[in-house]
């Protein structure tokens, strides 16, 4: 999505523009499989909230606004063996472990996420010291821990609090948008579809996406930069922006040295795996279900039915089941059937009521980088947009240094640059 909405703001501004993806088919993280006979969608669960300004502008802009539906849906969690609604205070009440005034603190920690920012003021704290400070030790163990859990794995609490702070200001954003009700949209044919049309419109502005190209080395030369591609040869550009993540871009350019290197691959990456899940009947209803209990396989539990009508899946009910780690992790390396067994199993805990007979299809998903890891001081740390080769850029999340990995921050961080660039030449 950045390098496709980048090129888009370029190429309306008249500029002449080329995207090389390594897929088959344009879109990365948003681009989406087949899970069945006749049913595709997003690989990953992504969501429109009401409050995401500069997507929704991109949607208009390409024409789609139109084909999202909006919904309000609930959150539930898992806490002691049961599977319970937690979209009220009067819900939060019910979790084992938590008392009216660890809610009080929750409550008041919200507050607190409204006024602070998330730069450089809560930024050398982790989110265990600032949660810890606000909410209380109880609440931190019993409710704030398993939650960062779900996005950033057993190193959660190591996690700047500016992650934390980010991620609450977006969801306070989305209940006031909604008229503080969780409201979510969903594009009929899923984000592919704003791919695919980013893609066509692209095509009509004479800008060519080339896909199923790696790129394989960026190489400065007299007249410009020579891109390098497998099954398209060698072209010359004026200008080139790698819009790939830090440790995939750190290793395109010969002409750079270790030091350059090691900083365009910082900080460190985290990944997913994914268990995409079909199902004959619904689970919850309830889009987030977080996960409060320990020894599960997956982190989350998004029902994506609870958004999206059925119809646009065959039908049936959706469910993804992502576990977020490390990019090394061995996980990403285990065969599909033990992954996907070892998760069914998994929700068989989550909900007694399933069998595995209940799937109709499986499927397993992997990104070995999503989102770098909010490290301490990361306002230090984020590596810059232009490198020591002339017109050769760098963009990616590891830029957003306010905010959290997200569709609406990649468009925005994409427009940004784009008026940079416009603007300079």
């Amino acid at each position: 999505m950045m390098g496709l909405s980048l090129a888009y703001r370029l190429a309306t501004a008249g500029r002449r523009v080329t995207v090389y993806e390594s897929a088959p088919r344009a879109g990365g993280l948003v681009s989406g499989a087949d899970l069945a006979t006749s049913v595709r969608w997003d690989r990953f669960y992504h969501v429109i909230l009401a409050s995401d300004a500069h997507t929704r502008l991109l949607l208009r802009d390409i024409g789609i606004e139109g084909e999202v539906s909006w919904t309000t849906t609930g959150t539930g969690v898992f806490a002691g063996g049961r599977l319970m609604p937690a979209s009220t205070p009067l819900d939060l009440l019910r979790i084992p472990g938590l008392r009216p005034l660890d809610l009080a603190r929750i409550a008041a920690t919200l507050v607190r996420a409204g006024h602070d920012s998330p730069g450089r003021l809560v930024e050398w704290m982790t989110c265990e010291e600032w949660l810890t400070r606000w909410s209380g030790r109880r609440a931190w163990e019993r409710f704030w821990r398993p939650l960062l859990r779900s996005k950033l794995g057993e190193d959660g609490p190591k996690a700047s609090a500016s992650f934390i702070v980010a991620t609450l200001k977006r969801l306070g954003k989305a209940r006031r948008a909604g008229l503080d009700r969780e409201r979510f949209g969903w594009v009929r044919g899923g984000y592919e579809r704003v791919a695919d049309r980013l893609v066509e419109v692209l095509k009509r502005h004479g800008a060519p996406v080339r896909a199923g190209a790696p790129v394989s080395a960026v190489t400065p030369v007299d007249g410009g930069l020579a891109v390098r591609a497998i099954g398209t040869g060698t072209e010359t550009y004026d200008r080139v922006v790698i819009c790939a993540p830090g440790p995939a871009a750190a290793r395109l350019c010969p002409a750079w040295g270790d030091d350059e290197r090691r900083r365009l691959a910082d900080p460190p990456w985290m990944g997913v795996v994914n268990v995409a899940v079909l199902m004959r009947s619904p689970l919850s209803g309830r889009y987030v279900t977080n996960l409060l209990d320990d020894g599960l396989p997956f982190t989350g539990v998004i029902e994506v039915t609870a958004v999206v009508d059925p119809a646009a899946v065959g039908g049936h009910h959706l469910v993804h089941l992502p576990r977020y780690v490390a990019a090394g992790d061995p996980l990403f390396d285990a065969p599909d059937a033990e992954v996907a067994g070892a998760f069914l199993a998994g929700l068989e805990r989550v909900k007694p009521a399933f069998r595995r007979s209940d799937a109709v299809a499986c499927r397993v998903f992997r990104a070995r980088h999503v989102m770098p890891f909010p490290v301490l001081h990361r306002s230090h740390r984020v590596p810059p947009v232009a490198t020591s080769v002339p017109g050769l850029f760098v963009l990616n999340g590891a830029q957003i240094d306010e905010g959290t990995a997200n569709v609406d921050e990649t468009v925005r961080l994409a427009g940004d640059f784009a008026r940079s660039l416009l603007g300079g030449s």
